[in-house]
C-alpha cells in the first residue's frame, strides 16, 4: 500500500514540482491550496505526512496544524512545517505542532529521506 502525502501549498508550481517528484518517489499524493482546505482533507482521510507550508492566505500553516492537531486521528501525523522565512516560523511552527522544519528554497536532494524519516 502506497503511504500518502499531503501537501499544503499555496503556490501552484512549487506544489506541481513536489507532487511529481514525490509521485516519483512511490508515493500517493493529495494537494491543498491553502490552511483551510488542508485541514478539512487530513481530517476526512488522515495521510502518513503532511508538508505544509507556512505563509499562506486563507488560513496558514501554523492555524492549521494547531486545527490538525486537535483531531484524535491527526495527534500522531508528522507535519514538516516549510517556510521562507526561516527563524521566524521554526519555533512558532514546532509550538503549533508541526514535527520538523525545512527552509525555502527546498533542497528537492533532501526531501524524499526526510518524508521517508517520517513514514518508517
Amino acid at each position: 500500500m502506497k503511504k500518502r502525502i499531503l501537501v499544503v501549498e499555496d503556490q501552484a508550481d512549487i506544489r506541481s514540482m513536489m507532487k511529481i517528484l514525490l509521485q516519483s518517489y512511490g508515493f500517493e499524493v493529495s494537494e491543498a491550496p491553502d490552511g483551510y482546505t488542508a485541514v478539512e482533507m487530513a481530517v476526512e482521510d488522515p495521510p502518513d505526512v503532511i508538508l505544509m507550508d507556512m505563509a499562506m492566505p486563507v488560513l496558514d500553516g501554523l492555524y492549521s496544524t494547531r486545527a490538525m492537531r486537535q483531531h484524535e486521528e491527526l495527534a500522531d501525523v508528522p507535519i514538516v512545517a516549510i517556510t521562507a522565512y526561516g527563524d521566524f516560523y521554526k519555533q512558532r511552527a514546532i509550538q503549533a505542532g508541526c514535527t520538523d522544519v525545512l527552509q525555502k528554497p527546498l533542497d528537492f536532494e533532501r526531501l524524499r529521506p526526510i518524508v521517508n524519516s517520517y513514514i518508517h
